[in-house]
């Protein structure tokens, strides 16, 4: 179990994290998710002891977690951090990067389980290709295998799949996500992607300037946000006035694109236009002086109807 506990830390005058507490239960996937210097990379690199925090203490199980004040070598045996930059010796072979933490002594072993993870990520055929040489998606799938390689209990992960292309990105998280669930392996990870955070989180953490706002389950961030800033961090959101819908006080109703009903009769609104979203069709339609996103079965024009699910 990790426990952050209240846990402040500034770059010089600037307050970057203020009283940030929460606890994640073992094999436990967390998103952090917020706006860019909203903390989260900072937080992440805190929970993995490379810098010292102003206030507050973490722990893991009943070990503290203490940053290069304590300790020569920063970070902790029992986890791994995947950075933005990935750290791969560019010199050596994808699978020389993967075994790097692997011990020598039983050859066989090790290079079963460096083919292990190369087959996880799909770097199978790169197994001999110098980092050097690799695109940026391709580092990225060799440095997820490295830090895998040891099965740490708890994982840290800084967007993660970022640089890794759409048609590859969604196998490949969904991949390593099981792997480590079936591991048992504890993830934090940040993401600005809303399906990495939907389809994975088991909670998501959510953060502005420095504070974390609500912790949630993904249904409830994504079905009953709070405000605009929670809602767009997950999809699309409509902000409806609901004095436009015969409700008389001055609230804001958020809606989903696929909470729209079309219907014979209901609020009207007029199409703008209308696009092919493969799964269906995406409307902009006039509502009084808002413009609404909505999801249709089918293409539309002129004058249509809704009611709100």
């Amino acid at each position: 179990m990790l426990r952050v506990q209240s846990i402040s830390f500034s770059y010089e005058d600037k307050q970057v994290l203020s009283q940030i507490r929460f606890s994640v239960l073992k094999g436990q996937s967390i998103a952090l998710i917020g706006e860019s210097g909203s903390g989260k990379s900072t937080l992440l690199k805190l929970i993995y002891g490379l810098m010292d925090a102003d206030s507050g203490s973490i722990f893991w199980k009943d070990k503290q977690i203490l940053g290069p004040a304590y300790n020569l070598v920063p970070g902790m045996d029992f986890m791994k951090y995947l950075a933005q930059d990935f750290d791969l010796m560019p010199f050596v072979s994808v699978a020389e990067n993967v075994g790097r933490f692997l011990s020598n002594f039983y050859l066989k072993e090790k290079k079963q389980r460096v083919d292990e993870l190369l087959k996880l990520v799909d770097m199978t055929e790169f197994a001999h290709v110098k980092a050097q040489f690799l695109s940026g998606g391709q580092m990225q799938r060799t440095a997820l295998a490295r830090v895998l390689a040891l099965e740490p209990e708890l994982l840290l992960l800084d967007e993660p799949f970022s640089h890794i292309d759409h048609h590859q990105k969604s196998k490949l998280s969904q991949h390593v996500f099981q792997y480590c669930k079936s591991k048992g392996i504890t993830i934090i990870y940040t993401s600005h992607t809303p399906e990495e955070i939907l389809m994975f989180s088991d909670e998501v953490i959510v953060m502005k300037d420095g504070v974390i706002l609500t912790k949630e389950k993904p249904q409830h961030i994504y079905e009953l946000p709070s405000s605009e800033y929670i809602a767009r961090l997950t999809g699309e959101i409509n902000l409806i006035p609901v004095r436009y819908l015969g409700v008389q006080n001055d609230e804001i109703l958020l809606v989903r694109p696929h909470q729209f009903f079309i219907a014979n009769e209901g609020y009207q609104a007029k199409v703008i236009s209308c696009y092919y979203s493969g799964r269906g069709y995406v409307l902009k339609a006039q509502f009084h002086d808002v413009v609404l996103t909505i999801e249709s079965r089918e293409p539309l024009s002129g004058t249509i109807h809704f009611l709100i699910r």
